[in-house]
């Protein structure tokens, strides 16, 4: 069965995008003892709430046409199958914690790794939104993700440049 996603569909998965990357920041800020790295994830995730912030404000501002729904989904299955979207494909916390655990990695590896995950991740995002724009009508708000992908590309900038100033 094909799905076409309008825009109001696009940002609920991005918002839960949005969601799971804080948490995982916040999960790896608790996994790290120096104090600036810390507060560096902990600065990601705060970035995380508020790219959410905003894609909640731009579904807010979309028309009552941009929200109508594209299939007949009487049960709202359509809403549970993109949450899942959204927690699978991207930010999937639980899979990407396990090398936290391992004893063979120094501090400072596990810094540079989760660094490299994220870079990873965000890269992921990216990914998924320029898929989903195939799936999203020019009629349904198709150029609003543009402006997703936007600001998943600032998030790589930033942790390329926290990576780069860690191994010096």
């Amino acid at each position: 069965m094909v799905f076409d996603f309008n825009i109001d569909e696009v940002f609920e998965i991005a918002e839960e995008i949005e969601r799971n990357g804080a948490r995982f920041y916040r999960n790896m800020a608790e996994q790290v003892l120096d104090k600036d790295i810390r507060n560096q994830f902990l600065h990601l995730a705060e970035m995380e709430d508020q790219h959410e912030k905003i894609f909640v404000s731009m579904r807010a501002g979309l028309s009552v046409k941009d929200k109508e729904p594209t299939v007949f989904d009487p049960d709202g299955e359509s809403s549970l199958y993109l949450r899942a979207l959204a927690d699978l494909r991207v930010f999937d916390v639980e899979v990407r914690e396990d090398f936290m655990d391992s004893e063979t990695l120094s501090d400072d590896e596990k810094i540079e790794y989760i660094f490299r995950t994220a870079i990873g991740i965000e890269k992921e995002s990216i990914a998924f939104y320029v898929g989903m724009k195939d799936l999203v009508p020019e009629n349904l708000g198709k150029e609003k993700i543009e402006d997703i992908i936007r600001e998943e590309m600032r998030h790589i900038r930033l942790l390329a440049k926290k990576l780069t100033d860690i191994r010096r």
